[in-house]
């Protein structure tokens, strides 16, 4: 014969008092309401299993109520009739919300970035991505752990963003979120990667090609605008060596002084935290333009501070505002210089793309696959932008007839 349950009343829970000892108030099934003398109460339940009584404390009331307490009476006991420990069951449930709690997507994504990202690309380019995930997908995905997440979840999440008009972040956040995926896997956080899954799901990024001057006849104004240019010494200075180098917009205005040996007119440098170092040989023209800034700013880590602060470097804004301040806005960027020397090299002064790329820092490599060290070539590079400096000084005169064009393959 089954023993009475729900014998307690909400009533007799609620205006039950302390004693001066324990008092244990029975409502069947095991459950009991018990009373400390300092007028603490607590649900707990006496249960047997494997011949053994033991107690499964259930919650303080009133957070717990009477018929919360009922209900996990009721569940402990659905547990004990598959022979399953209540008390072992509610601590390893726990212990897994805790390990949720470690492992969604937020978390796990913050971890990456630090552990990881950080430490693999340059600060701007880290800052970015940081603030793509932080506006784009933590407020999504973020609280959800990230073994759960799907395919369709992370989709949803990214149509937000292409439904905005910014399909080009939406693929970046793609696979910022993929990276963050595949770390959580090497930490036996999560067991797939739901983006290759999303592969078509998107519209595709119609990428759009930085502006930029490559044809000579338009070349030659856009030098002799920037000689005119009545910006301040540090902007003048960045633009004459900008077409001189081509390096990257963020390169260049990060450049330190330590990087730059004007003796050995050489400039030596990382371009990302997990790249090979560069050199990039000065051309007379750029030893000439950085020696005569040095007296102005060799006081500064970085060769072209910011107009505010010789601590910081120069606003990665600052050449894109002066170009299009001499009415080149929507024709050439900072960026545009690389464009520029690329095509020119190749098509009017004839130089093997190999010493192009390699000047570029893209990762280049020969017909067995091998990758070319970009300290390699490295007197055939400064021949290269010795005459690439000539070039542009003709195109600013007016006499390229000036410059011999080299042969192919000379």
């Amino acid at each position: 014969m089954s023993r009475p349950t729900n014998k307690l009343s909400a009533t007799a829970v609620r205006t039950a008092k302390p004693g001066e000892k324990i008092q244990r108030l029975a409502d069947g099934g095991g459950l009991y309401l018990e009373i400390t003398p300092a007028g603490g109460r607590y649900w707990r339940m006496k249960y047997r299993i494997h011949g053994k009584e033991k107690r499964l404390a259930i919650g303080v009331y009133p957070d717990v109520s009477l018929s919360d307490a009922r209900e996990a009476r009721d569940e402990a006991r659905r547990l004990l009739t598959q022979d399953i420990d209540p008390s072992t069951a509610k601590r390893l449930t726990r212990q897994h919300g805790v390990e949720n709690a470690a492992s969604t997507f937020q978390t796990v994504g913050v971890e990456w970035l630090e552990q990881v990202h950080q430490h693999e690309v340059v600060p701007e380019h880290y800052q970015r991505n940081k603030r793509r995930l932080e506006r784009d997908a933590f407020p999504i995905l973020g609280r959800r752990p990230i073994a759960d997440i799907t395919a369709p979840e992370l989709l949803d999440c990214l149509k937000r963003i292409q439904d905005r008009g910014h399909l080009e972040t939406a693929h970046r956040v793609k696979t910022l979120c993929g990276q963050v995926f595949r770390y959580a896997i090497s930490k036996d956080r999560a067991e797939r990667d739901p983006t290759p899954d999303l592969k078509g799901a998107l519209r595709s990024a119609r990428g759009s090609h930085h502006a930029a001057l490559t044809d000579p006849e338009q070349i030659g104004p856009l030098l002799r605008a920037i000689d005119g240019y009545g910006g301040t010494p540090t902007v003048i200075a960045a633009l004459k060596v900008s077409p001189l180098v081509f390096v990257r917009p963020g390169e260049l205005r990060q450049a330190l002084w330590e990087d730059i040996d004007l003796k050995a007119g050489e400039w030596s440098f990382q371009p990302s935290k997990n790249a090979a170092p560069l050199i990039v040989p000065l051309p007379t023209q750029a030893v000439a333009i950085i020696s005569d800034l040095q007296g102005l700013t060799g006081r500064s880590r970085y060769v072209f501070p910011g107009a505010r602060s010789h601590t910081r470097p120069m606003s990665n804004a600052a050449i894109k505002a002066a170009l299009d301040t001499m009415g080149f806005k929507g024709q050439m960027t900072a960026h545009g210089f690389r464009a520029m020397a690329r095509t020119v090299l190749a098509e009017r002064l004839n130089f093997p793309s190999e010493y192009i790329e390699q000047q570029l820092a893209h990762s280049v490599r020969d017909a067995n696959g091998r990758a070319y060290n970009r300290t390699q070539h490295l007197e055939q590079r400064r021949e290269m932008l010795q005459a690439w400096a000539d070039y542009l000084d003709a195109l600013k005169a007016g006499t390229t007839n000036v410059v011999p064009l080299r042969k192919a393959g000379a």
